[in-house]
């Protein structure tokens, strides 16, 4: 009984002593006063140690900033070196420094991991560029500026959920696996069963037609446009382009909504405009030093252009005006301007520079250079859908949309040219049924990272690049 009692005592004295507060590194940083007993844990971006003092930085990803620790060298271990996971336990207490606001005091440190310094890709204090850094799929997230890109992922992500949500639309989670062709380009990842044992007489398909990667979730909106009035889906697509572009991805998020009952094109390229600009703003003020590691060092005259962008109107030209711009250009093109012909990047990056700079939406394209869904303007002698394509400088193409074909007559007409009635009766159906008059668009994620970052090779601001078809993690 005694024992016991003793074990109460015990646990009660532990009980009162200050228990160790765990903070992330933007945390203590931002702290406003000091703290008596504070954990921080994360990965050591410096060592020095002096005669009498003992300083690391350590970072666990929440800000590109590190908190400075100062420590006894007695608590120097040999496998505390840049890159060991570590944990510090300590006071918090202000800094005599003017760049911290805090520093912690260390009283112990735990190297949770070690890191072999020697064969360790990543250097200290070395700024990496990012042609060395993609070499290392698998550890370039912990060099600085893939840190910030990837909390610029996440908060740019976070922003375009909040701006669709803000503005009353329905998040729908589209199909990866599909068997339609959205775009009708027949670049498509096909799927099939693993089975290393498979007949290879055997022809059936698991399910039981073919089944691809989605290039879009454009048609299955569309479906949920004749139950909701405002929806989007944002998610991965695919795209089987076997290109080592600058601009070019197999695999890609795509930011998508579509809103019902609207006949004009206008209101498609407004909500654009209002997307890019909500985002691109709260980007700005919400992750200012990350996105200003890449204006200062990757695109130093980004900043200013974003600034002015943010506060003007886009510009609105037709696809016919386009052309003839293209063909008084005083250079010359790879491709030659054409009505008809498809807009090569070039000539989309000759628009924008001859606009002065600025984002422009490239409106009423060809009848026969688009997909079936589009709305036919019944304009001639050109005939013209109603579709629209954003351009933005040094990217060209950012987003494209149109209104869609809601007319049955119109739709089974264009179907029945294309051989594809009896593929798409299920999408006639949808305008049998109560349809209204509709209309969207899709942004690749990506390519909007890029632009406003001011990237150059747009697989440098995916988490996991894939330079070539052997390098998959």
């Amino acid at each position: 009984m005694l024992g016991a009692r003793g074990g109460w005592r015990a646990l009660r004295r532990c009980a009162s002593l200050p228990r160790a507060v765990r903070l992330r590194v933007r945390e203590a940083l931002g702290a406003r006063q000091p703290a008596e007993a504070v954990t921080v844990q994360g990965w050591v971006r410096s060592v020095r140690s002096q005669k009498e003092v003992l300083f690391l930085h350590i970072n666990d990803g929440s800000s590109l900033e590190s908190l400075q620790v100062v420590a006894d060298p007695s608590l120097e271990k040999r496998d505390l070196t840049f890159g060991s996971a570590v944990e510090v336990q300590g006071k918090l207490v202000k800094s005599p420094h003017r760049m911290q606001n805090m520093e912690l005091q260390a009283e112990t440190i735990r190297v949770v991991g070690p890191c072999d310094i020697w064969s360790f890709p990543l250097k200290m204090k070395e700024r990496h560029p990012l042609e060395y850094v993609r070499q290392f799929p698998h550890l370039r997230c912990r060099s600085n500026t893939l840190g910030a890109l990837l909390r610029i992922r996440s908060q740019a992500t976070a922003a375009i959920h909040s701006f669709f949500q803000d503005n009353g639309y329905v998040h729908i989670h589209t199909p990866i696996i599909t068997s339609n062709d959205c775009e009708g380009a027949g670049e498509l990842f096909q799927i099939e069963a693993s089975r290393e044992a498979k007949d290879s007489a055997e022809k059936t398909h698991f399910f039981n037609v073919p089944a691809f990667l989605t290039v879009s979730g454009q048609l299955h909106l569309e479906v949920m446009a004749g139950a909701f009035t405002h929806m989007f889906t944002f998610g991965p697509t695919f795209r089987a382009e076997n290109s080592q572009s600058r601009r070019h991805l197999a695999e890609f998020y795509m930011v998508e909504a579509e809103l019902s009952f609207t006949e004009s094109l206008q209101d498609i390229m407004q909500v654009m405009e209002d997307l890019f600009k909500t985002v691109t703003s709260t980007v700005l003020s919400k992750c200012p030093r990350d996105v200003e590691l890449f204006h200062k060092y990757i695109a130093p005259a980004q900043k200013g252009r974003l600034e002015q962008i943010l506060k003007h109107k886009f510009m609105i030209i037709s696809y016919s005006e386009a052309v003839e711009i293209l063909k008084q250009a005083p250079q010359t093109f790879t491709f030659k301007p054409e009505w008809g012909c498809d807009l090569q990047t070039e000539h989309e990056k000759y628009l924008v520079k001859h606009c002065g700079e600025v984002p422009v939406f490239v409106i009423n394209y060809p009848y026969d250079l688009k997909p079936f869904y589009m709305r036919d303007n019944e304009d001639g002698p050109q005939h013209t859908v109603a579709a629209v394509d954003l351009l933005v400088p040094g990217v060209g193409e950012l987003c494209g949309g149109s209104l869609r074909e809601e007319r049955l007559p119109f739709l089974e007409s264009r179907l029945q040219r294309l051989g594809l009635t009896d593929a798409y009766q299920w999408y006639l159906e949808l305008r049998k049924y109560g349809s209204a008059p509709h209309g969207g668009f899709g942004m690749g994620f990506e390519r909007y990272l890029q632009y406003i970052l001011g990237v150059d090779n747009i697989k440098d601001v995916i988490p996991f690049p894939r330079f070539s078809h052997s390098c998959l993690l």
